[in-house]
């Protein structure tokens, strides 16, 4: 789920910063409280899923997926409607002072990222002989980093450097991207399968019966 939920997120950025949806659009705060509510979304699926390895709920069974997936829509709905409600100045909501907003969008999302981080350390430490797994989260955090450095530090100074091209954006997406893909990458270290290799094996398991059986004819 944490996957999709990124995939969502990356397709609102790009109906959001490519201008699609303009800025004076009536429906543009609409859409940016959905990315942020989905963003959050995904930081919270990102923890629930870091506690799976130390078996709260059995992986796979129908408490530990709906859990996750009502949970992360309950986040999803909240962020959203603050989100939209700070923009549009409802209630006690202020667009010019966001402090709510500010708190979910940093604090919330960088606690969930930052707990995800040293539950999977100590199960890597507590749990597994192997420590290879640790250097895809270092390296995953490496990347994140980075990539919010550039985007909230350098990124006027590439933008005015490339001419308006580009700006800080562009590498924070692609070092965002990086980072997932080391979610990806420890996740496929610390399991048994290995999915990106599974038609190769089976192929080689026919083989094997194929052999086995041709012995028996034999």
């Amino acid at each position: 789920m944490f996957f999709y939920l990124y995939t969502l997120v990356t397709i609102m950025d790009f109906l959001l910063v490519s201008g699609i949806i303009p800025t004076s659009s009536d429906i543009y705060p609409y859409f940016t409280g959905i990315h942020l509510g989905l963003m959050s979304a995904t930081f919270w699926c990102l923890l629930l899923n870091g506690f799976v390895g130390f078996q709260f709920a059995e992986d796979g069974t129908p408490l530990s997926l709906w859990s996750i997936r009502i949970s992360s829509f309950v986040v999803f709905a909240a962020v959203s409607f603050l989100s939209i409600a700070t923009f549009l100045s409802k209630g006690p909501f202020d667009p010019a002072n966001p402090v709510a907003l500010w708190i979910v969008f940093f604090i919330f999302n960088g606690a969930a990222l930052l707990i995800y981080v040293i539950l999977q350390i100590v199960l890597v430490v507590n749990t597994l002989d192997d420590r290879w797994p640790l250097g895809d989260i270092v390296f995953g955090v490496v990347f994140f980093a980075t990539g919010q450095v550039i985007l909230y530090v350098f990124s006027l100074d590439i933008c005015s450097f490339a001419k308006h091209y580009i700006d800080g954006l562009f590498f924070g997406t692609i070092c965002t991207l990086l980072s997932v893909m080391m979610v990806y990458k420890y996740w496929d270290s610390i399991t048994k399968e290995d999915l990106e290799f599974s038609v190769g094996s089976k192929q080689n398991v026919w083989e094997v019966k194929e052999l086995l059986g041709e012995d028996e004819n034999g």
